[in-house]
């Protein structure tokens, strides 16, 4: 009953993000939109990890699953890739290196922060 009641609030919350992606007048995906209500509903205490924790770590540990559709409908623009090749290779380069660059920035920042609370 623990894991119907987690897949439960996962769809729920993907759902009710479908509605609200409707009624905005910019497209946003509904995907993003499902994981701010999470991180709202988790920052005002609404849900508690532990509601969510044993499906959200069984879908992380699949994660790689999800990919599979996504990898093979490149294949269908085999010849557009490699015309384009070394534009995709510099993009992929160059937003390989952002993410990177972004995330060690989070991760020191995030450090820092945690200093500070730990010494107060």
């Amino acid at each position: 009953m623990k894991i119907l009641k987690q897949v439960g609030i996962l769809f729920g919350l993907c759902w009710v993000s479908m509605y609200i992606e409707r009624l905005l007048p910019i497209t946003f995906p509904s995907s993003v939109i499902a994981l701010i209500l999470l991180l709202i509903l988790l920052l005002v205490r609404v849900l508690k990890v532990d509601h969510v924790r044993e499906k959200s770590n069984f879908l992380l540990g699949n994660l790689p699953f999800f990919f599979i559709p996504a990898a093979t409908g490149i294949i269908q623009y085999k010849a557009a890739i490699l015309s384009n090749g070394v534009a995709f290779l510099v993009i992929c380069v160059g937003s390989m290196v952002a993410t990177f660059a972004v995330t060690a920035w989070a991760v020191q920042l995030t450090m820092r922060l945690i200093d500070r609370r730990n010494r107060k």
